[in-house]
C-alpha cells in the first residue's frame, strides 16, 4: 500500500484509475476493504482512493501526541487530500459522520461533491446500540480487545450490541478477522481509535455542525438505507433537505453497510451520480 506522512502520522490508502478523484472514507473498526464488494463495480474514469483513517483497523499507529478527536479527525482528512493534492473531490461517507463537518469547520475547499450514505448526523451520537457500545469500551480498560475477540465469533458480532444491526447481512470471518487484525497485534492501534472514542462531543454543537451543511455549494447523494436501527430512516431525508443540491436516493433490504449488504444498488446509485456529474461539468 502507498502511503503519506502527515503531521498525525502516516497514512497507508488504496488507489486505482485515473480520473477526477472519489475519495472513499470507512467506518470505526473498519478500513478501506469496506468497499471490497463495490469498488469493481463503480465506473472507469475516476480516481478512486481509500485511506485507511485511525479507527482501530489501520496498518500502523499515528504519533502519540496525534489530535485525533472530531476536529482532529476532520483536519486529518483535509490535510490527507493536500497531501495528494486533490481537488474538486466526491467525498464519500459512510458509518463516522464527522466527516459531513468539514463544511462547518471550514475545511471543505477541495470538496467537489459528497455521496452520503448512512453515517452519524444531526443528534444521533452515538448512534444506536453499537455506537453505545463503542462509547463504554472506551473508558473500561481491556474492553475493546474483549470486544475486537468476539467481533471474530460470528454469533457474537451478530449482536446488535456489535454488528449485528450494522449489517442486514452476516459479514464474512475473513472481513472482520482483517478488522480486528491490527487492533489485536498492537495495542497503540487501539490507543489511536480510543483517543477518538473519548473526545468530547456536545451534542448541541453536533447538530449545528450538520446544519452547516446548507452551506454546502456542491451536489450530494444521500444514499440511505430504508431499513436498520442505528442511523434513522428520516435522517436521509432530513440531510437531503438542508443540502442546497442533495437528493435522497434510499437502498432497501440493507443497514448501515450498505455497500455489503447491496452492492450492486450501491455501485448502481454511485455510478449514475458520478456519471452525471462529469457530463454536467465536462
Amino acid at each position: 500500500m502507498p502511503t503519506v506522512e502527515l503531521s498525525q502520522g502516516r497514512i497507508h490508502y488504496v488507489e486505482r484509475g485515473a480520473g477526477p478523484a472519489v475519495v472513499l472514507l470507512h467506518g470505526l473498526l473498519m478500513n478501506h476493504t469496506q468497499w471490497d464488494a463495490v469498488i469493481d463495480k463503480l465506473p472507469d474514469g475516476f480516481r478512486y482512493v481509500l485511506p485507511d483513517l485511525p479507527f482501530g483497523s489501520h496498518p500502523e499507529p499515528m504519533h502519540e501526541d496525534a489530535d485525533l478527536s472530531m476536529r482532529g479527525m476532520n483536519q486529518l482528512i483535509a490535510d490527507f487530500l493536500a497531501a495528494l493534492d486533490l481537488r474538486d473531490v466526491t467525498l464519500v461517507h459512510t458509518d463516522w459522520g464527522g466527516s459531513l463537518f468539514l463544511t462547518a469547520y471550514g475545511l471543505d475547499e477541495r470538496i467537489g461533491r459528497m455521496i452520503v450514505l448512512p453515517c452519524e448526523a444531526f443528534a444521533n451520537f452515538p448512534p444506536g446500540l453499537p455506537g453505545k457500545t463503542v462509547t463504554v469500551a472506551a473508558y473500561v480498560p481491556g474492553a475493546l480487545t474483549l470486544g475486537l475477540k468476539q467481533l471474530r465469533v460470528s454469533w457474537l458480532r451478530s449482536s446488535p450490541l456489535l454488528f449485528g444491526w450494522m449489517a442486514r447481512y452476516p459479514l464474512s470471518d475473513e472481513l472482520v478477522h482483517g478488522w480486528t487484525e491490527p487492533g489485536l497485534r498492537d495495542k497503540r492501534i487501539q490507543r489511536d481509535m480510543l483517543s477518538y472514542g473519548r473526545s468530547k462531543r456536545v451534542k448541541s454543537e453536533l447538530i449545528a455542525n450538520t446544519e452547516a451543511l446548507r452551506d454546502f455549494s456542491g451536489e450530494a447523494l444521500i444514499l440511505w438505507s430504508s431499513a436498520g436501527k442505528v442511523m434513522p430512516r428520516e435522517h436521509g431525508r432530513r440531510l437531503a433537505e438542508i443540502i442546497p443540491k442533495g437528493r435522497l436516493v434510499e437502498i432497501d433490504d440493507a443497514y448501515v453497510l450498505s455497500m455489503i449488504d447491496q452492492p450492486d444498488a450501491v455501485a448502481a446509485a454511485m455510478a449514475e451520480f458520478l456519471t452525471s456529474a462529469v457530463i454536467d461539468h465536462g
